[in-house]
């Protein structure tokens, strides 16, 4: 494991302690909360969500997310859900930070196993 590898966990181990809060947690969150009402599938199964980090310092989370088109018409819906959300149910977190990224651009393989199954994706 590399210096920075140990380094980024360690950051995120104080993130967890010091608002209470995991990563795992934040996840948890966007799974049960945030869909995409085209496709009825919530953003995690989707593998909308790219990355998220807590910085303690800044009682803040970065979310790196996508959306499943560069063209998606309810995009900005999502994303306002995803920050409404995690607002609503961390209050210790100050800021709520959604980056919208586009690389790797998203592609149905990126699903978990049950959205697949749910579309009919084989």
């Amino acid at each position: 494991m590399s210096e920075e590898t140990e380094k980024t966990q360690e950051t995120q181990q104080t993130a967890e302690n010091a608002l209470g809060v995991t990563v795992d947690d934040i996840r948890q969150v966007l799974k049960e909360h945030v869909y995409d009402p085209e496709i009825g599938i919530n953003v995690v199964d989707l593998g909308l969500v790219y990355d998220i980090k807590l910085l303690p310092e800044e009682k803040k989370v970065i979310i790196d997310m996508t959306l499943t088109s560069p063209a998606c018409p309810v995009g900005p819906q999502i994303l306002a859900s995803a920050q409404r959300w995690i607002h609503e149910t961390f209050p210790q977190l100050d800021e709520v930070e959604i980056n919208l990224v586009w690389t790797p651009l998203w592609n149905p393989s990126m699903m978990s196993e049950e959205a697949k199954d749910i579309l009919g994706i084989f």
